[in-house]
Parts: structure tokens; sequence; C-alpha cells
């Protein structure tokens, strides 16, 4: 993983990601847990008032409220009670901080197994940030994140490879309820996903600004255009082109918003080297131009 300072270089004027805050971690693990109210699981240079982007997952539960966060262009006003789930390449911008009051996940990517990642749905870009538990599911999210916190601050009562493991399991078990409850909330999420689906968008989100074929996603990962389409249909409802060009089109909004980059220049960083076509293929997926689109937003 790129240190802060490559991070930020790599990202030159365009939206700044910060990695996995390690150095604030209490137990050595790809993982922390605690109030959000500390700073503690963020970045001390982070501006989180700022539009930014993460590569990590963040998981928010809220103590008091309303507070209004945003996440990929959307606004949502979140209460106790209330969980944001924010996703690795997500962007997204804090609202008066202090306010903020709850506790804190934040976890790296590698961190769990392949196989609990499938189970828990942690990269269902398709699921909305913000789930809403109540009665006996609040209390059983809030026992088990409780849990999570205690094992997590106990650093002296097992060797550090237990620790993990222990940590895993903690983690698993939180994250596998509040699954369960993302599931619940969203029609789409009930669709199955498998492990084709999930190739295809690892894929497509290490691709997308260079590769916008479904052809040649389908060739690299070994599958018939047949079977990925099918995949892709089951696990979105949506063809793999239009997955594609979904994520390219949330890019771009994301660069013409919180970036000063030309026009032409954001066309060429999600694969549109004449801005021409980039102009024409952002109209027609989101009814308005470029540069409208900017202007109406500042």
């Amino acid at each position: 993983m790129a240190d802060r300072t490559t991070r930020a270089a790599q990202e030159g004027d365009g939206i700044r990601t910060f990695p996995f805050p390690v150095d604030l971690s209490l137990s050595g693990v790809g993982m922390q847990v605690g109030p959000m109210g500390t700073g503690r699981v963020w970045h001390a240079e982070a501006p989180l008032e700022r539009v930014h982007r993460i590569d990590f997952h963040v998981v928010m539960f809220f103590h008091a409220g309303p507070v209004t966060h945003m996440v990929d262009f959307a606004e949502y006003e979140v209460s106790a009670g209330d969980i944001l789930w924010i996703r690795p390449g997500q962007v997204h911008r804090f609202s008066g901080t202090d306010r903020y009051r709850g506790t804190a996940l934040t976890m790296q990517p590698g961190f769990l197994p392949r196989a609990t990642v499938e189970a828990t749905g942690l990269y269902r870009y398709d699921q909305p940030p913000l789930l809403h538990p109540g009665g006996d599911r609040l209390a059983a999210l809030e026992h088990s994140l409780a849990q999570l916190e205690r094992e997590y601050n106990d650093t002296t009562t097992l060797p550090l490879s237990l620790h993990t493991a222990v940590l895993r399991h903690s983690l698993t078990a939180f994250l596998l309820r509040l699954a369960h409850l993302a599931a619940s909330s969203a029609e789409a999420a009930r669709r199955p996903t498998d492990t084709t689906f999930t190739r295809f968008r690892d894929a497509v989100e290490k691709d997308f600004a260079t590769n916008h074929s479904v052809s040649a996603y389908a060739d690299a990962l070994g599958y018939s255009r047949r079977t990925l389409v099918r995949a892709v249909r089951a696990a979105t409802g949506e063809t793999p082109k239009g997955f594609i060009d979904k994520r390219v089109v949330l890019e771009a909004k994301r660069l013409l918003a919180h970036t000063e980059l030309p026009i032409g220049r954001v066309g060429v960083a999600v694969g549109f080297p004449d801005s021409a076509n980039f102009s024409k293929f952002f109209h027609q997926h989101t009814g308005t131009t470029p540069v409208a689109f900017r202007a109406e937003l500042r």
C-alpha cells in the first residue's frame, strides 16, 4: 500500500484518497473500533468536512443525531440508532464533526477471508449506505458491536495471532447481522451474488478507467460473455455494460464536482481520450452535459 504522501501525489489535483490509518490501531491488526467523538479512528490530516475518498470500510453506529452525511452525491440524514456503511472507493463528507456521536468501525479490505467477504456483502455497492435497525435487531447489533470493541481493546490476555483470530470471528458475527439487515432493506440486495459477479465487480473497480469492454472483461476472467451477462443480471438486475457505464459515470461526477480538472482531463481520467465522445457519453447517461453538471453543483 502506498503511503499517504504517495497517495496524495497520485491524486494530483483530484480527490484525495486516504488509506487505512494503520498508525492509529491499538491492536496492530487490520481493523479499528472506537468512539467517533475521539477522532481515534480517523487520519489526523483527513479533511473530514471536505469531500475525500477512502480505500477501506467504515461503519458508523450513531448514538445521537440528526447529522447529515454525504456519500457519493447523496445526502443522508442520520439519527440515533442508525448505521452508515461506507465502502472502499466511495467519496464522502462529514458535516459538523463535533456532532458525530457513536461508534466507528474501520477495516482494511483484506482483513477478512474471501468467503466471509462474500457472505457479508462487503462490496454490495448496490445497497444504500444508510440502515435503520430497530427493536430486537438494533439491540442485537449493539450487543455484537460492543463485544467486538471489548475484544479489540483487550490486547493483553492473548498473543497477537490469537487476538487477531478472535477479532475476525467477532467482526464476522457483527457483519453477518449487518448484512442481513442490509439485505432486508433493499430489494436489489435480495438477489443472489456469486463469485462470477464479484470477480467481475472487482475487475471493473480496478480497470474501469481504461477498459469499458464487456468482452475484454469476460476474456480476462475466463468466462463466456453469456455467463457474465447472466451473473451480473442476477446480482444487480442490469447488464455488464450498464454496470461498467454506471461506475464510469459515478467517477466522472466525482471529478467534475470536486476537482478543478478541465472537462477534457476528466474524460481522459475515465477512459475517453476524446472530449467530445466523453461529453456525448455523459449526456447519454445523465441527461446533462459535463459543463452543465459542474455549473449546477457550484
